[in-house]
This record gives structure tokens, C-alpha cells and sequence, in this order.
């Protein structure tokens, strides 16, 4: 590997080389997925921008809504007080992601760019209708998650764009947030199927007032089981409205067969999985 390593000291000029470089360069946030890329000679940047020394990219920020950095990493999110009662599904997707060595330096800036259908973190963002940041040479915007990812490995950010800030509403009323993730090991494994889900219920909690449910490796990019959703809202949250759910996602999903399941077996997970996050949604308003 040979490259020029640059660090920018400022979001200016960050997104100055990053103008100046376009395709010839490549962002480094915490580099769990770029060294190896460039080590297996996927990518092979002529410059590399460190983004360490620019301030604020590294901040978690609530108020009334959350503002995540770029560089905020997975081991962060774990011990953020804050994400402990309605964003409890964002603690258990961020703290399955890899090892301890892999979340103490792996961002989530890092883990929404690498556009892998089987990131943890993403399907609870997008479970929250999270919204991206990207400031380039023509200034800043703003995209839904959901329109950023666009496939496997590509995004909708631009040459030279650099991706500041996930932002999303803090939840309110009765709601819970969870997710579930199955591996074919139990720690350090890629997903062959996430679910996050976010459930809101009336004062009652008895009946669903609004679903997410958002699902990973089943799909080209992280995917929102959208039928599965509208069959929850507006009813009573029983046990069979939630198989319901299921079956409706399990139909809804596109997977693949690999070396880790096959299409058929990662459909099965998704009826079993989506009812259990929804399960522990609801327990957790009791």
C-alpha cells in the first residue's frame, strides 16, 4: 500500500481535500473496515484523511432530538446513560458489533459508509427514521438513511463528501426500542439476520399507535418491513398480531443463500426474530 496520510484539523479543511482528492481519497474514522479493504486490495486510495484531529465529529449531543458524530464509537453508544431506556435497542446493536477492540475504535459514521446489509447499528437507525448529514464543496445535506444506503458497499455520498452527523428524535410517549441479532456464533459474527424494532402504544398500552421494524442481511441494503408495520398499527399488540408481523416480513424480505444460511433458513429467522424483538418492546413498558 502506498499513500499520502493527511490530517485536517478542521471540518473546512477536511472537506477541502476531500474536495481536492475526490476519488483518489478516502476518509479514515476509526479504520476497521478500511484498513482491511486496503489490505485485501479492494480499494487503494492515493490519499487518506484522517479525521481524529477535527473537532466535535466525536460528540453524542441530546436535545430533544440526537445528534450522533461521525466518529462516535460503538463503545460509546454502549455507555451513554442517556440511551438506556427508550433507546435501549441502540445499546444492543451497537454492543454486538465485533469484539471490545473492534467497538473501543469502530464509529458509526464507519458503520453507516461501509453500507453492509449486515450492520448491527443500522437497522435501529433506521428503526428511529434517522437522517444523515453530509457537508461537501457545495455545502451541506441533508438525506433520510433509508435514501443514503443504496446497495451493497455504495452510498449516496459523493466524491469528497464527508458524512458529519446522524441525527434522530428522541422517542416519547410509550415507547421501547429493542434488537435482536442471530449469528452462527455466539460473539465476534457477522449477522445472518438483525431486527430492530420500535414500538409506540397508546395510554392504555394495550394498543400499537406506530411500528418500526427494520432488518438486516435480508435485503441489498438494510430494509423496513413496512407491510409488517401496518398490520401492528392501529391494533391491539397481541401475541398473534406480532406472528402476524412476522410472517408478513418474512414474506416482504429478499436474502440471499451463502456460506452462512441460506435464503430459506434467513426467512424462518425473520418469522421468529421480528416477534421476539416486538415481545421485548413490549415488556419492556411493564
Amino acid at each position: 500500500m502506498s499513500f499520502q496520510y493527511h490530517e485536517p484539523v478542521s471540518l473546512a479543511e477536511a472537506v477541502d481535500l476531500g474536495a481536492r482528492f475526490g476519488a483518489d481519497g478516502r476518509f479514515l474514522a476509526g479504520g476497521t473496515d478500511l484498513i482491511i479493504q486496503m489490505r485485501r486490495g479492494k480499494v487503494a486510495p492515493r490519499h487518506v484523511l484522517s479525521l481524529h484531529r477535527v473537532p466535535g465529529l466525536d460528540a453524542i449531543e441530546l436535545n430533544g432530538s440526537v445528534r450522533l458524530g461521525a466518529l462516535v464509537t460503538h463503545r460509546a453508544i454502549e455507555r451513554c446513560a442517556s440511551f438506556q431506556g427508550r433507546l435501549r435497542g441502540l445499546v444492543e446493536g451497537a454492543e454486538v458489533v465485533g469484539g471490545h477492540q473492534i467497538r473501543n475504535v469502530g464509529t458509526v459514521g464507519g458503520n453507516i459508509i461501509n453500507a453492509s446489509p449486515a450492520a448491527d447499528v443500522v437497522p435501529v437507525l433506521l428503526a428511529l427514521d434517522a437522517t444523515i448529514t453530509c457537508v461537501g464543496a457545495d455545502g451541506e445535506r441533508t438525506l433520510t438513511l433509508e435514501e443514503f444506503l443504496l446497495e451493497p458497499g455504495r452510498t449516496a455520498r459523493r466524491p469528497g463528501e464527508l458524512l458529519t452527523a446522524v441525527r434522530f428524535a428522541v422517542p416519547q410517549g410509550r415507547t421501547a426500542t429493542a434488537f435482536l441479532k442471530a449469528g452462527r456464533r455466539r460473539a465476534m459474527e457477522i449477522s445472518v439476520v438483525c431486527v430492530a424494532a420500535r414500538l409506540t402504544l397508546d395510554a392504555t398500552g394495550e394498543r400499537c399507535v406506530e411500528a418500526r421494524i427494520a432488518l438486516g442481511a435480508v435485503a441489498p441494503t438494510t430494509w423496513r418491513a413496512r407491510e409488517a408495520e401496518r398490520l401492528l398499527e392501529g391494533r391491539p399488540l397481541t401475541p398473534e398480531a406480532m406472528r402476524e408481523a412476522g410472517r408478513a416480513a418474512a414474506a416482504g424480505c429478499r436474502p440471499i443463500g451463502d456460506v452462512r444460511a441460506s435464503a430459506r433458513y434467513r426467512r424462518l429467522l425473520v418469522e421468529t426474530l421480528v416477534p421476539r424483538a416486538l415481545a421485548r418492546c413490549r415488556k419492556r413498558f411493564e
